[in-house]
């Protein structure tokens, strides 16, 4: 091995900043020997966190799948072929279908931390099966935050870090989390900076926390009082931008009307923060028109999650810092994750004839049904029910809230089919199991990152070849297509000669296939695949679909991405682009966007909306201090789901990745230590009202009193040293209840558990 030449460039997947990285590998073994940060890679440019070099613990785990499983009846699996397990599984679903129709066969996934094109490929088997709902991991994060950027702003947003004057930081903590492109060095540029200001919203002490030059220290689920109180200061004493909101936004007289009335010294009061602190935020915020905002799990997993979003938005809005250097913008992405959809209003500004589940009725942003309403939609005996679930890239028996209810629906179910990389929680109560191949072993892309001016892509070409015995989601699809007689009918080896021609002619061909046949569009992605699929260069047959959304986007921002150095127009420029993504491994700056583009505004209005009546009224209702209330029984709540130095998401299964001895202890203030007579190191019964874990007690003095938190990603089932199977960590959705939910999205109040702490008494 050449150590100076024998890198190949892709990217760290366990936080969807997906860092480049570059790696070595031993073929032979499908192992990754060494990683290090890709200096060549856009965004990152070399960066990369401590978590980056453990990714051979997710591709060479014990559990790994390398063959189909059947489930038999005493509840044990079988290894079957591959063309047993399609033919078998397409039948099933047919059988759902005839008997019940297709929409109740629900689809939970396509979009696996950092395993998102596979997904792509699902589309048109569901559109051909009739399969109407589908639900992913977002539906528990970031709903609320898309259905106000649909409704407000028009796209997702993206606060300028890199050139703010004001940092804010809502419910994150960036140093152990990452997501920010070069987080850590972006949060020690803003705190070193004298004439720079970073704002943190946390009730913990975080690193983060740490660093800020105010952290607002709210009382945990607090947060929208205090942002309340911050807005509230600076409507009423002349701090806002007036004549940018005149002229740039509407709906805005109800807004300013409600924050000139809010009690301010009373809501901070009611958050646990002083009016100083108050003070001094609102006058940062004041000060200038480049305001960076960014907002994650710590809010939209906690009370008033909606309306968090809502005047989280106003804090870049209020000062004029939208579309501004070093202020907010709208990314120009290859897919814009978090735009969300909109539905109609009625002239007092509430939405009307928004698409809704069958059963309970839940509102679908984005088209996905809140996670937490999936087993209400399961366990009941309305005939829409759903009956049928095929499960990408996912785990949600262990990843969503209220396991033993989601046990109870699985088992519900008429057939339950997952397809992922290991043997998961959820695989382990399926009736069929297909092994994928991995991220590294098949083509994959960069979905999440949304930068301005310059925007980017990473289409990761595999390093690794397949585990033999797996498949790739684009091919799994394409059998279950197949086998069920869906695919179109076109001249497939015409449109092969035409892709190995080139893609100018293919482009023709596919062109005039689509007018002539209805067919083709709805089954795009399966046609790119087994048309232009073998002929791309790198093994890249599953970026196939990437050629359809370069073509997309294309047609919706052509001047952007002439911007960013590609030439053309219509299919040239979107070929353009394409041939850009699939020869630069590092990623491409796909577009460039001048401050002041028409894109970064509502396309119908042209201005931002403000007026949001169902958030208008929510935030009324502030003034009755209504929260989920602590009780005798559960005095305590619990932070479900920290992020720690070697914790991240779920796809890294072994424990070993992680340098802890102890990584799921449970951090408590030592002033309720002492309250429930625990000491360091010793172990006490977490109870919340839906189960009870025993935990391993660590002191920390920066989590406040009557708070506790445990860290995301434990709680597996997993191989020990014995190859025998044992869980390894707290497993937190044992604890969390489905019903603890935001009203308006069904987000999960993960943030929010109330609890109680046991001491385990010790004999001698």
């Amino acid at each position: 091995m050449n150590e100076e030449t024998d890198w190949h460039p892709t990217a760290c997947n366990l936080c969807y900043a997906n860092c480049g990285v570059l790696v070595q590998v031993d073929r032979e073994s499908g192992d990754i020997l060494k990683v290090r940060g890709d200096k060549q890679h856009p965004a990152s440019k070399g960066y990369v966190c401590n978590k980056a070099a453990r990714i051979n613990f997710y591709q060479k785990g014990k559990d790994r799948l390398d063959s189909p499983l059947k489930r038999t009846p005493d509840g044990d699996f079988e290894q079957i072929g591959w063309d047993q397990a399609i033919a078998e599984i397409a039948s099933r679903l047919s059988e759902i279908k005839i008997n019940h129709g297709g929409d109740k066969i629900f689809y939970y996934g396509g979009g696996g931390q950092g395993n998102h094109v596979g997904g792509s490929y699902s589309q048109p088997l569901r559109r051909f099966l009739g399969m109407k709902y589908q639900s992913n991991a977002l539906a528990q994060e970031k709903t609320g935050l898309a259905w106000m950027n649909a409704r407000m702003i028009g796209g997702g947003w993206h606060g300028d870090f890199e050139n703010c004057d004001v940092g804010i930081i809502i419910g994150k903590n960036p140093w152990q989390s990452n997501s920010l492109q070069r987080a850590r060095v972006l949060m020690k540029e803003l705190s070193k900076n004298p004439d720079r200001t970073l704002i943190v919203f946390d009730p913990r002490r975080t690193e983060t926390a740490q660093m800020a030059d105010i952290h607002l220290a709210v009382k945990p689920g607090t947060d929208v009082w205090c942002l309340a109180a911050i807005l509230g200061f600076l409507v009423q004493n002349d701090k806002v931008d007036l004549d940018w909101i005149e002229r740039r936004t509407v709906g805005y007289e109800r807004i300013l009307r409600q924050l000139k009335k809010v009690p301010i010294q009373d809501y901070a009061a009611f958050a646990g923060i002083s009016m100083e602190q108050i003070e001094s935020a609102a006058e940062c915020i004041s000060s200038t028109n480049k305001v960076a905002v960014y907002e994650d799990l710590g809010v939209e997993m906690s009370p008033y999650s909606t309306l968090c979003s809502y005047l989280n938005i106003l804090l870049f809005v209020l000062p004029g810092a939208y579309d501004t250097e070093g202020g907010t913008h709208i990314p120009q992405g290859l897919g814009n994750i978090l735009a969300g959809d909109l539905a109609h209003e009625d002239d007092d500004g509430y939405e009307f004839d928004r698409a809704r589940s069958p059963v309970t009725g839940a509102r679908l942003i984005q088209g996905l049904t809140p996670c937490n309403s999936i087993p209400e939609e399961i366990l009941s005996d309305h005939p829409d029910r759903f009956r049928g679930m095929i499960v990408e890239s996912a785990n949600p028996v262990h990843s969503l809230a209220d396991t033993k209810r989601f046990l109870e629906a699985f088992e519900a179910l008429e057939l339950v089919v997952v397809i992922d990389v290991a043997m998961t929680e959820t695989a382990r109560v399926a009736d069929y199991v297909l092994p994928a191949s991995s991220q590294y072993e098949k083509s994959e892309g960069t979905f999440f990152p949304a930068e301005f001016p310059e925007n980017f892509f990473h289409l990761r070409a595999p390093v690794l070849d397949p585990l033999p015995g797996t498949l790739s989601e684009a091919e799994i699809y394409a059998r279950l297509l197949e086998e069920l007689d869906g695919a179109p009918t076109v001249a497939y080896e015409e449109l092969k000669v035409a892709a190995e021609a080139g893609l100018g002619e293919f482009s023709q061909k596919i062109g005039e296939a689509m007018s002539s046949n209805p067919e083709v569009a709805g089954s795009l992605p399966y046609l790119l695949y087994r048309t232009l699929g073998p002929s791309l260069p790198y093994a890249n047959a599953e970026a196939a679909s990437i050629w359809g959304l370069c073509q997309s986007f294309v047609m919706r921002h052509a001047d952007q991405v002439r911007a960013a150095g590609f030439e053309g127009e219509g299919p040239e420029l979107g070929n353009a682009l394409f041939r850009g993504l699939l020869d630069n491994p590092s990623g491409s700056v796909i577009s460039k966007t001048e401050l002041g583009h028409p894109s970064q505004w509502p396309k119908e209005r042209g201005k931002i909306q403000l007026r949001v009546s169902e958030m208008n009224d929510e935030l009324d209702s502030l003034s009755h201090y209504k929260m989920p209330e602590r009780s005798r029984e559960f005095p305590l709540l619990l932070c479900a789901g920290e992020r720690r130095s070697y914790t991240a998401n779920t796809i890294i299964r072994d424990p070993k990745w992680m340098k802890s001895n102890n990584p799921s202890c449970l951090s408590v203030n030592p002033v309720d230590a002492r309250r429930f007579g625990l000491k360091e190191a010793g172990r006490a019964i977490l109870v919340s009202k839906r189960g009870r874990a025993e935990i391993l007690v660590e002191l920390d003095d920066r989590i406040q009193e009557g708070s506790v938190s445990l860290p995301n990603g434990l709680g597996l089932v997993y191989p020990n040293e014995k190859e025998k199977l044992e869980r390894f960590g707290v497993h937190l959705n044992e604890l969390t209840d489905l019903e603890d939910r935001d009203p308006w999205v069904g987000t999960p109040y993960h943030k929010h558990v109330r609890v109680r702490l046991e001491k385990i008494e010790t004999s001698g």
